[in-house]
């Protein structure tokens, strides 16, 4: 399976996925060597509303998944990322340790962050919903809208250069769409009010059940990186 087969990229690595508007190849270049956000003091501010938006989630009672919870899930990493990861909904792994993508998908996951010379801690990652459903069905339309403000929030608070949604779910759900994810793919949207550039790619889960599609998302990582980059002609 095939958490071993990502590789760290490596400087001058060229991009294969499409742009927006262009749909031209872009070489992907690795960011320039100065300092990002993360390697500034902490904006205290932005931890407080970070922090707040926690606690209005832990106590959230809004929907039936609270009774069915043994935690929620807010966000891992730091609200201070570049990148930001957003998939559907917590599993069981997740709701027994209040944190998003810890099995076997968030193994994959944190090799493909390694892949784009990152860390785990160094990036945001979220889910749509904040609490697992039972069985890990599809969220209700109910429960997405409930949870939907906190999202929202969270990518106010971060302003992350690029949004990854990982998973058909999450990117209709962010995207108001019903589209295959792989019209998706591909692509530059744009979220939220502030226009931030959002990418669209496999959930990790589906990549280990589907591992020839590891080159189709890396090329999606490469879109994202190339926004990051300024190389999309997007951002």
């Amino acid at each position: 399976m095939g958490i071993t087969t990502w590789k760290r990229r490596d400087a001058g690595a060229e991009n294969t996925a499409q742009g927006m508007a262009t749909e031209q190849d872009a070489e992907v270049r690795e960011p320039a060597a100065s300092p990002g956000r993360n390697s500034l003091a902490p904006d205290s501010d932005r931890l407080a509303r970070w922090q707040e938006i926690r606690q209005e989630v832990e106590n959230c009672t809004a929907c039936s998944l609270h009774t069915t919870r043994t935690n929620t899930v807010f966000a891992d990493g730091t609200p201070e990322a570049d990148w930001m990861f957003i998939g559907e909904a917590p599993g069981g792994d997740e709701d027994r340790q209040g944190v998003p993508f810890v099995g076997r998908a968030g193994q994959l996951l944190n090799a493909m962050i390694f892949a784009l010379g990152m860390k785990r801690e160094e990036v945001c990652i979220a889910n749509v919903l904040k609490c697992r459903p039972p069985g890990n069905r599809d969220p209700h339309g109910e429960e997405v809208r409930h949870c939907e403000p906190f999202l929202l929030r969270q990518v106010d608070v971060v302003e992350p250069r690029v949004i990854v949604v990982l998973g058909r779910f999450a990117a209709h759900s962010l995207l108001r769409t019903e589209e295959p994810i792989g019209k998706l793919r591909g692509k530059v949207f744009r979220y939220g009010e502030n226009n931030i550039p959002l990418v669209v790619s496999y959930h990790p889960a589906y990549l280990l059940r589907n591992p020839a599609d590891k080159k189709k998302a890396w090329d999606d990582l490469n879109l994202a990186l190339s926004v990051v980059s300024g190389n999309s002609g997007s951002a």
